[in-house]
């Protein structure tokens, strides 16, 4: 281009001005170059350690808000990848500390029927005993073979509707339909212990709701009632509509209950002190299920009292 000038403008000036903006261009290019190679070091230097702080769960990324920088741009994808895994590590840890706490409960609540079982069998084995005290010993291995079932058919069932394993089948049906199934599977015991139940239950709400399981929650719900309530005592079962909410409360009188005991009652195991020095006492199994199916309804289960003679406890399911 510049001889072609040269050639229409015979004119040296033309050569010279050329070769020197040239030369200008050139060391503009190299130390521009320079200063971009440094940017992208200093660049890729951050973005390593940010990922590898990242990685270590050590700090969030820097982030300039207000920039509209690519490394701006890059941070903010940097930022929700963080969370990201943030969340991925805490529902890991939590899974592993249901699983540990799973493992924990199976192992503490089966060493002693297990044990029971050993002794027994080896006392069989051992020594000669009649033919009456073989087959008392064999009610008991029948028994302890029971409760072995119970409590591991119990673990699976809370396991696997805390973990999400079970796909509840909802369908709009008579909520009362199902309370109704819940009761006819007390009144044996109620019988027995003269116990006056009252319901209130309007007869044809509907509620979006898997039967079998909600059946069964609240079986549990009327079982606990029935077992501490005080002997010829009251259960009321109440359900009421409030707005896009349903509300079903079991209401019992029982023995002492602190305020202490009720806010441990949904956790699997747990048994007040009545219970456990109650011949008919539970495993602490029956409202932990309970809870872990309303919460995979997604409802909500509370307990209350109004005095230390009695327990309300509270089921709410959405519309």
């Amino acid at each position: 281009l510049l001889f072609l000038l040269y050639v229409f403008t015979k004119d040296i000036r033309v050569i010279l001005g050329g070769f020197s903006v040239m030369i200008l261009l050139f060391f503009w290019g190299v130390i521009f170059l320079h200063y971009f190679q440094k940017k992208l070091s200093v660049f890729t230097d951050g973005l390593c350690r940010t990922l590898d702080e990242m990685m270590d769960s050590t700090v969030r990324p820097q982030i300039n808000y207000e920039a509209e920088t690519l490394l701006a741009r890059i941070s903010h994808r940097l930022e929700r990848l963080y969370h990201v895994m943030q969340e991925t590590r805490h529902k890991v840890e939590e899974e592993k500390a249901e699983l540990q706490s799973l493992v924990s409960d199976i192992s503490h609540q089966t060493k002693t029927p297990i044990a029971n079982l050993k002794m027994l069998n080896d006392t069989m084995l051992a020594r000669n005993i009649s033919e009456e005290t073989r087959e008392e010993f064999l009610h008991a291995t029948a028994s302890q073979l029971d409760k072995l079932d119970f409590l591991i058919q119990g673990m699976v069932k809370t396991s696997r509707l805390e973990t999400g394993v079970i796909t509840l089948e909802k369908k709009e049906t008579v909520i009362a339909d199902t309370l109704v199934d819940a009761i006819n599977g007390v009144l044996a015991p109620m019988e027995r212990k003269h116990l006056h139940l009252s319901v209130d239950c309007p007869e044809n709400l509907t509620v979006s709701h898997d039967s079998r399981w909600t059946s069964e929650a609240l079986f549990n719900l009327l079982d606990n009632a029935v077992k501490y309530a005080n002997e010829k005592g009251r259960i009321t079962v109440t359900l009421e509509k409030q707005k896009n909410r349903i509300y079903l409360s079991v209401f019992n009188t029982t023995e002492y209950i602190s305020k202490e005991q009720i806010s441990h009652l949904f956790e699997r195991f747990y048994r007040t002190d009545s219970s456990r020095n109650s011949q008919t006492g539970g495993y602490g199994l029956g409202l932990s299920i309970a809870a872990a199916t309303v919460s995979a309804h997604k409802g909500k289960i509370t307990a209350d009292t109004k005095d230390e003679h009695s327990l309300q406890i509270t089921v709410m399911f959405p519309l």
